[in-house]
């Protein structure tokens, strides 16, 4: 489709080209031989028609201005790699032309999400990235952990309706989402971090994605950002130190690996040795349930909400 629009566009500067070129002979016969002896003898049309000139000088001047300002904001965003920006409620124009970059990255082999829950990324049916994520080889997220201090934080800046349940029941399905795609022989791997989320960062081959998690305002309200990788100049664009803010965090090793076979979370030091092991529960009450556990009827109303889609607060 990128070939068919550039053999048509070409197609069509080259014809009006054409058509001006051989348009300009009788048109300055008719300037020439026609039109201008009659405005000579014509004060009133004489009068318009210098008006009508000075606009048309004024507007070119004017375009060539704006023109010259556009071009000054096109290399300071080539500098920066940014290729996309749009705001918390998209047009249909802005959502198309984020479409069609998704469309591209269809062979993108590794995908590495640092998110909040991860819902609207890896679970939501509108989502533009999850056909993407779900054909990459090799994924990589990490979520908030639902058993710690910034997951609570988080919960209580947003309104009223996001609760700490909410939060655990979009982790519990993106935690499904991660294991339907292990089964498909997905290299998968999940860590939870701590820390109160700043940044929402997906990154898929070339290409990446930024948001900023506002205290008080769910992530999905924010403008969304898309920086691409140089690869004549590496150093420029912000694609690298976005980049490098996902590998630390997956780096760190205060930062658990999720065991999707035993529901545990296991540590390891810097040296990437097993230091210790922790069953992923969400504390309700004092106590801890496990994710995959089997709930009682007094345990459900304690343990992650398994509500319908449809009753469920979808925060991010």
């Amino acid at each position: 489709m990128n070939g068919l629009r550039q053999i048509l566009s070409h197609g069509t500067v080259t014809v009006l080209a054409v058509a001006i070129a051989f348009s300009l002979p009788g048109f300055a016969n008719y300037i020439l031989n026609e039109w201008w002896p009659e405005v000579e003898s014509n004060a009133s049309m004489l009068l318009w028609t210098e008006i009508a000139l000075a606009s048309i000088l004024a507007l070119v001047f004017n375009m060539a201005t704006i023109a010259w300002d556009h071009r000054q904001r096109v290399l300071t965003t080539r500098l920066a790699s940014l290729v996309l920006a749009r705001n918390a409620n998209p047009g249909w124009w802005s959502r198309r032309r984020e479409r069609a970059l998704v469309n591209q990255l269809t062979t993108a082999r590794d995908a590495f999400v640092l998110t909040l829950t991860g819902y609207d990324t890896l679970v939501a049916e509108d989502s533009l990235l999850r056909p993407v994520i779900d054909k990459a080889y090799e994924i990589r997220v990490m979520l908030v952990n639902p058993v710690g201090q910034g997951l609570r934080r988080r919960a209580e800046s947003l309104p009223p309706e996001v609760t700490v349940l909410t939060l655990h029941t979009e982790i519990e399905a993106t935690i499904g989402a991660l294991s339907a795609l292990r089964k498909y022989g997905k290299k998968v791997k999940l860590k939870f971090y701590d820390e109160e989320p700043f940044w929402k960062i997906v990154v898929l081959g070339d290409y990446l994605w930024v948001q900023h998690c506002h205290s008080g305002f769910v992530v999905r309200e924010q403008p969304e950002y898309v920086f691409a990788l140089q690869h004549t100049e590496p150093r420029h664009g912000l694609f690298v130190p976005f980049y490098m803010i996902f590998l630390n965090y997956w780096n760190d090793p205060r930062h658990p690996e999720y065991d999707f076979d035993t529901n545990e979370l296991v540590y390891r030091d810097a040296g990437g040795r097993e230091t210790g092991r922790e069953l992923l529960g969400v504390p309700i009450d004092g106590s801890k349930v496990p994710l995959s556990s089997q709930p009682s009827a007094a345990v459900a109303q304690a343990a992650l909400l398994r509500r319908p889609a449809s009753d469920r607060e979808i925060v991010y």
